[in-house]
């Protein structure tokens, strides 16, 4: 008892600090005030899941569950804080709900103008609010949006979108926001409940952690939902290859960035030839899920499937040498060596975990490629990092989370972009430091030695 009460104080004076600082939030207003009270929430998160490991494991699991829940509702106490994708997800549910493809007309075309409505289209004074972007008006009224981008196509992938559909279509009239935060919860809740079957020491690493209920439930990225498959598909594919992989390309058919995790789900596969089929099946199931995700959209909207995805390429500078991207590398590398030294890293590390992975973990692998590639990359997204969130729930290594940490710091303050390149670059040193100690560990540990030879038999002479 007096175990579980040292870990729920923390516990409950986290989820506290997640509902003042969801309330309090507003990136277009004061975002850099929001890393105080964040980074408050994460010092408790870890307090907390410490303190855990003391609780008798029955009332560890309850209270994982327990607490996972209430994080995870603290997300549904405000409109969305520091994101306005969702607004777009409302949008192309409804598109789709009319009888359109989301890909064919962005949301500032006048052909869509029927299935607009003062919510994510106000106009006049309520233009001057925060989160606007104007629109062109024939009539003279001051006109604009909420939804971010509107003169491009979505960017978002097929089952996203159906997704966005199921949630439109399961909406009562003017809900507005919260229906997508509820199913940002319920999907959020759901990554625990599985982690808690398969790694119930660590379930709390994602079921507590402040990214969970501020990026997948308060600003309700769909993010959540490829979390969620590509936990479970980890977790199968081992057993079960085409499932596994079928569920892969599921995740990935959500949101692209779940298709680094793929050298994990095939771990030492390459390495061992009779496994080649095990190989094929993987890649080949996931594949395929896409491929017939895809397809309809294909057919309907042709090459506007794409979206915005070049777009947002090159906005976000991952094709050029200049911008926030690869910081880490360009602290040693001349900006022209970072990009291709970048798709050097990951290789790298795909080949090591494809030749020499472990086959029964394949979460180990895939959190390597992952956290490897945010580091690297060092996105300014820090939704993004949801995955690698989940990974070390799977995996254990809880030195990755300082990758999410530093995606929070790089996104909410980015008015300072060296704030955020420092913030990788000593995500890069905790993990590298971490990694050093665990093979020194590893190697001091000197294997037992072999139990002694039986005494030969003698055959008694009679």
């Amino acid at each position: 008892m007096i175990g579980a009460a040292w870990a729920a104080v923390p516990l409950l004076a986290l989820v506290c600090a997640l509902a003042l600082t969801v309330r309090a939030g507003s990136l277009s207003t004061d975002p850099t005030g929001l890393l105080g009270p964040y980074a408050i929430c994460w010092a408790l998160f870890a307090v907390a899941v410490w303190r855990l490991r003391r609780v008798p494991k029955r009332a560890a699991l309850f209270m994982v569950g327990a607490g996972g829940f209430a994080v995870a509702a603290t997300g549904l106490l405000a409109p969305p804080a520091t994101s306005t994708d969702s607004f777009r997800y409302a949008w192309d549910g409804r598109v789709q709900a009319a009888g359109l493809s989301p890909y064919d007309h962005a949301p500032a075309d006048p052909a869509l103008a029927p299935l607009r409505d003062r919510w994510l289209f106000p106009e006049g004074a309520a233009c001057r609010g925060r989160d606007r972007y104007p629109l062109p008006s024939s009539t003279g009224v001051l006109s604009c949006t909420r939804i971010n981008r509107p003169a491009v196509h979505t960017i978002y992938p097929p089952l996203a979108q159906a997704y966005f559909w199921a949630v439109h279509r399961l909406s009562p009239e003017g809900s507005r926001h919260k229906p997508l935060q509820i199913g940002g919860a319920v999907l959020a809740f759901a990554t625990t409940i599985v982690l808690l079957r398969v790694a119930p020491a660590r379930a709390a690493w994602w079921a507590w952690c402040p990214a969970v209920p501020v990026e997948a439930v308060n600003n309700a990225h769909v993010d959540v939902l490829g979390v969620l498959l590509t936990v479970i598909a980890l977790i199968v594919v081992a057993r079960r290859r085409v499932l596994g992989g079928a569920l892969l390309g599921a995740a990935t058919a959500v949101k692209l960035l779940p298709a680094v995790t793929l050298p994990g789900a095939l771990s030492g596969l390459l390495a061992r030839p009779r496994r080649a089929a095990d190989a094929l099946a993987v890649a080949g199931s996931a594949a395929l899920v896409v491929t017939l995700a895809y397809l309809p959209y294909v057919l309907a909207s042709r090459a506007s499937v794409l979206g915005y995805f070049f777009g947002y390429v090159k906005e976000e500078g991952y094709d050029d040498t200049g911008g926030h991207r690869y910081a880490v590398l360009r602290l040693f590398l001349p900006d022209s060596w970072a990009m291709p030294a970048a798709l050097a890293v990951v290789a790298a590390a795909a080949v090591a975990v494809l030749c020499r992975g472990d086959a029964e973990r394949p979460w180990h692998g895939a959190l390597t490629v992952t956290g490897i590639a945010f580091v690297v990359f060092t996105p300014g997204y820090s939704w993004y990092a949801l995955l690698v969130v989940a990974l070390v729930a799977l995996d254990g290594r809880w030195e990755w989370l300082a990758v999410p940490v530093a995606g929070a710091v790089a996104y909410l303050g980015r008015a300072e972009p060296a704030a955020g390149t420092a913030a990788y670059a000593v995500a890069a040193l905790v993990v590298a430091a971490a990694s050093a100690v665990r093979l020194r560990s590893r190697a001091g540990r000197t294997p037992p030695p072999p139990p002694p030879p039986p005494p030969p038999h003698r055959v008694q002479e009679p």
